[in-house]
């Protein structure tokens, strides 16, 4: 039977134990079961394995069917934010600690990976947005997010002030220490922390969180994932301001400029295992009730 996957990228967290012992594991199989494997080469410098064909992560988005990702959901988020906009299908493996986006264990890799290769798995489209900083009608920055764009200061506990358009119609204006623009995916991340609310993955919505705002009755909102979303900063807010996507890429922003927060063209295609369910896996990682009976 012809195979369903035939390269497959392999992509860690550098100078870990765990994924180092993972990865190897994971090329072992993979070529002795007549896959090619690519190496993500900032991974692949700390591993002793010979005749090893690495690349980076565009090289692996580019030329690999399928990505395994091990490491946390902070490395997966990494990972996934470069290869969303190529046709590749990732799984991860869960070498950190929550694990909302790595389904497979390390200490139970192979049948269910086994299982994958042959098909038996679901597929899975999540959309990412795009964080825009513009100064006087320029662009000046750009990135992508998986979990969520942050407005806040530069430093702790600084109040700062600006309006939020949705679709070119004003909604609000606050002094707060932030907005959170949060994807389904990142609603159990920094914005589940911050009181917003859990959206399933499959629905097209976008969350905006206030972060510690100065009134009483601001609260979170859930609007349509098409929305575009303007922040418009005050002039008269302290320079140093940021936009961070997923806690990773900082965007600077100063006072006056807009920032446009909107669904990105490309999305991430999860693979996991047949017995994958959302709901589960909010039991589990949130400690949540079980069956009465």
């Amino acid at each position: 039977m012809a195979q369903l996957y035939t390269t497959i990228g392999l992509i860690g967290k550098p100078n870990h134990d765990g994924a180092s012992a993972t990865i190897k594991t994971l090329h072992d199989y993979l070529l002795a079961n007549d896959y090619q494997v690519i190496v993500e080469h900032s991974v692949a410098q700390s591993l002793d394995i010979k005749n090893m064909t690495t690349g980076k992560l565009t090289d692996i988005g580019e030329q690999a069917d399928l990505a395994i990702v091990i490491g946390g959901d902070g490395y997966m988020l990494g990972a996934a934010r470069v290869l969303a906009c190529y046709d590749i299908g990732v799984i991860g493996v869960n070498r950190g600690n929550l694990g909302f986006l790595t389904d497979l264990s390390p200490n139970e890799l192979i049948e269910p990976l086994a299982q994958i290769l042959a098909g038996k798995s679901r597929s899975e489209q999540r959309f990412i947005i795009e964080a825009e900083v513009y100064r006087h009608g320029k662009l000046k920055s750009s990135n992508s997010a998986v979990n969520e764009a942050v407005l806040h200061a530069g430093k702790v506990a600084s109040m700062i002030e600006f309006e939020v358009y949705i679709d070119g119609i004003f909604m609000f204006s606050q002094r707060s220490d932030g907005l959170i623009v949060s994807t389904p995916t990142g609603s159990t991340a920094y914005s589940m922390s911050a009181g917003g609310p859990i959206l399933t993955p499959n629905l097209n919505a976008l969350s905006l969180v206030p972060m510690f705002p100065h009134t009483l009755t601001s609260r979170p909102i859930v609007v349509d994932g098409n929305s575009e979303i303007k922040l418009i900063l005050a002039n008269d807010n302290h320079e140093n301001l940021q936009v961070s996507c997923d806690g990773h890429v900082i965007l600077s922003v100063m006072p006056g400029d807009e920032v446009i927060i909107k669904k990105s063209e490309c999305s991430i295609r999860l693979i996991h295992p047949l017995d994958h369910n959302y709901f589960n896996v909010l039991r589990n990682k949130l400690s949540w009730g079980n069956k009465l009976y």
